[in-house]
């Protein structure tokens, strides 16, 4: 009785830790904290670095293709569990202050997107789809993934803002959802006996981009029609997104000769036909300004583990900066708005925080509308 007893203890005393944990993560919602920016020097080049968040809890922007940015570029939309858990924040880019904004459980920071107008933003937590007024922090649920089926990987907001778009997965089979932000309702796109994943639709055109894995990408229409797999250089596909303009998707081709390397290239759908941009110094991940004149990328070398920029034009490359990540492929750079500061994430001090770098001596400052 007494070693049970002790169990039971233990086992309380658990329980209540973790639901201590959610409650002071919940608690917190609307609290404002101040900066932690730090500034520092690269050693490899010397460019002034700022670190925007503190190491000793894990931060981390959403995924690459999601709105993180505000399109002012003044302030932006990221995740962290400072508070026990992960939830949504928002930081000013002028002065570094953070607000959190939601009190969610298994808030899924990489589907955390900002719509179009900038006044709203969608998210994942658990099996629900929440979205939530930024000036008045009213949310609603709009979705909730169906029993038996599970949520796939990724989750976008179309160009357009009327439409969350995601993937769920039962058994070997997948299925795209559409689900309209203005009422809720979802009705499935296409369903296929394939891996879906990290849907992305096209602007201007009823087209989403969708990925099966690392091995390729998809592209069908918003009807479910000319459902087809897209004819892309031989070997692996790491990063992939549409270009602004949604005429061409700029991907990160990864050769299964580890002898060759990575390469940035562009496919045009309207065209079928694929191209090579540039080689690169063996990019595990990179972004693009709006007019894609120029490239940021995070290396995978071990040697030399730095954030770089590519012009188009002269397929030149500039170290900006070391990144110094566990797994290069997380650091997934990307620019600002306006394409005067890069954004990246690394675990170089700890837990992973975000990093800045200030580019406009470097970069053309470009047009924050398509």
């Amino acid at each position: 009785m007494a070693g049970s007893a002790r169990r039971f203890s233990r086992r309380s005393f658990l329980i209540a830790g973790l639901a201590g944990t959610r409650l002071a993560a919940q608690g917190l919602k609307g609290t404002t904290f101040p900066s932690d920016w730090r500034r520092y020097s690269d050693p490899t080049t010397e460019m002034e670095v700022y670190r925007l968040t503190d190491p000793a809890y894990s931060s981390t922007m959403p995924a690459y293709y999601n709105r993180a940015i505000a399109r002012s570029s003044g302030w932006m939309l990221f995740y962290c569990d400072r508070g026990g858990s992960p939830q949504a924040f928002h930081m000013d880019l002028k002065s570094g202050e953070t607000r959190q904004l939601t009190e969610a459980e298994e808030l899924d920071g990489g589907s955390l997107t900002l719509l179009p107008d900038n006044r709203s933003f969608c998210y994942f937590a658990g099996r629900s789809l929440h979205m939530v007024n930024l000036a008045t922090a009213r949310e609603r649920k709009l979705y909730e993934v169906p029993e038996g089926w599970d949520r796939g990987a990724g989750m976008s907001v179309g160009p357009d803002g009327t439409h969350a778009i995601f993937a769920e997965r039962r058994g070997l089979a997948s299925r795209l959802r559409m689900v309209a932000l203005s009422e809720g309702a979802a009705r499935t796109v296409v369903e296929a006996p394939v891996e879906m994943g990290d849907p992305i639709a096209r602007f201007r055109r009823a087209q989403i981009l969708y990925r099966q894995a690392d091995e390729a990408l998809w592209l069908v229409d918003f009807d479910g029609k000319q459902n087809r797999r897209l004819k892309l250089a031989a070997g692996r596909v790491a990063a992939a997104n549409w270009a602004p303009d949604g005429k061409t998707v700029l991907y990160l081709n990864i050769p299964e000769d580890r002898t060759q390397l990575n390469a940035i290239r562009e496919y045009a759908p309207d065209t079928d036909s694929d191209k090579l941009v540039s080689k690169t110094s063996q990019f595990a991940h990179f972004g693009f300004n709006r007019d894609t004149s120029v490239f940021v990328g995070a290396s995978r070398n071990a040697a030399s583990p730095t954030v770089l920029i590519l012009l188009r034009m002269t397929r030149r490359e500039l170290t900006l900066c070391e990144h110094k990540a566990s797994h290069p492929e997380t650091v997934a750079p990307v620019f600002a708005p306006d394409s005067q500061r890069i954004y990246f994430q690394s675990d170089r001090d700890g837990k992973p925080a975000i990093y800045c770098v200030h580019v406009e001596k470097l970069v053309e400052k470009t047009a924050t509308t398509v």
